[in-house]
């Protein structure tokens, strides 16, 4: 007889709120976020075994795709937006640029049969699994016995991505107020420019309001990508897309929903004089958010201590070499 999985307990900061994500359907084990973790990073996945979704979500780059503004997939293919970062998953209620997926647990299906990405079939791939010796005995250590399926391959993935949580930065010292932890003089101006221009959609301690607004920029023309207006079918949305979080920004470009900006400079300069006006643009942006030159530099070193080296470094999160 197996033994059964050993309950994992995430440890999560007394400064963020609780989590969204109900853990008690899914109970994280050793066992499960391990197996997660295999399939985060398996190639097998995707239709032609080239493309993980660690392929894509890049741990360097706070698991977003560096200097790739588009989605990149299966036989070169490319998607029409940018790779969203993974962390914090658990206390968002939906997901991707549009907000079209609304569970943890079904987010993955989008990415593994998305024809510009990973571009497989669901059966195809529970059918591969299932004819996996390893993979059988990786199942039934998290799950128990029986055959591999969609809900046991979801909750997996699932398992790994809740432990993918970002709340080390040095922001985070500052906060909890750990000795020595102080910001620099130009860390501090930052954050005071951050907290009257920025935080209102960018709320602490997650820096996002979870919420889908349109903040300005030019319609793509070569994308045609309406944003959530997509899901919802409602005029009132084009062009709104999901309020990013600012954890780790300066890790992830490019920058926007279409990878439009390579530097964070370029943001900064599109919300102080390039808003475009359009009959959904947020009221919050839509007369600009001026920004001086030094203003814009002490934004800069402040996003610098959201950086989380230590979630960016994490062993327990990084890629693993699947061999069979």
């Amino acid at each position: 007889m197996r033994p059964e999985p050993v309950p994992f307990t995430l440890q999560l900061p007394d400064h963020f709120p609780a989590p969204v994500y109900d853990m008690s359907q899914n109970p994280l084990t050793v066992q499960g976020i391990a197996l997660g973790r295999r399939l985060f990073y398996d190639p097998r996945l995707s239709r032609d075994s080239t493309v993980s979704c660690g392929f894509c979500h890049q741990q360097f780059a706070a698991f977003a795709h560096f200097d790739h503004p588009l989605s990149h997939g299966i036989d070169n293919r490319t998607g029409f937006r940018s790779v969203p970062g993974l962390f914090n998953l658990i206390w968002q209620k939906d997901f991707m640029w549009d907000g079209g997926v609304n569970h943890l647990e079904v987010q993955p299906l989008t990415p593994i049969t998305d024809p510009n990405e990973m571009g497989e079939d669901l059966g195809r791939l529970i059918n591969r699994l299932n004819a996996d010796a390893k993979y059988r005995s990786l199942f039934s250590e998290a799950f128990g016995e029986g055959e591999i399926n969609s809900q046991k391959l979801f909750r997996a993935l699932a398992q790994f991505m809740a432990t993918m949580n970002s709340f080390n930065s040095k922001y985070d010292s500052v906060v909890r107020k750990i000795p020595g932890a102080q910001f620099t003089l130009e860390e501090a101006n930052g954050y005071r420019v951050f907290q009257e221009k920025c935080a209102s959609c960018h709320k602490e301690p997650l820096f996002t309001d979870g919420s889908y607004r349109n903040n300005g920029l030019p319609y793509n023309q070569y994308l045609h990508d309406a944003g959530r207006m997509r899901v919802t079918g409602s005029t009132g949305d084009y062009l709104k897309f999901r309020v990013p979080s600012l954890r780790n920004v300066l890790k992830s470009p490019p920058y926007m929903h279409d990878g439009r900006f390579y530097d964070i400079f370029h943001v900064f300069d599109h919300y102080s004089t390039g808003i475009e006006q359009t009959p959904t643009v947020d009221p919050l942006v839509s007369k600009g958010i001026p920004l001086s030159v030094s203003e814009k530099r002490e934004l800069y070193f402040f996003l610098n201590t959201l950086t989380d080296q230590g979630f960016i470094t994490s062993k327990s999160l990084s890629e693993i070499l699947i061999d069979n």
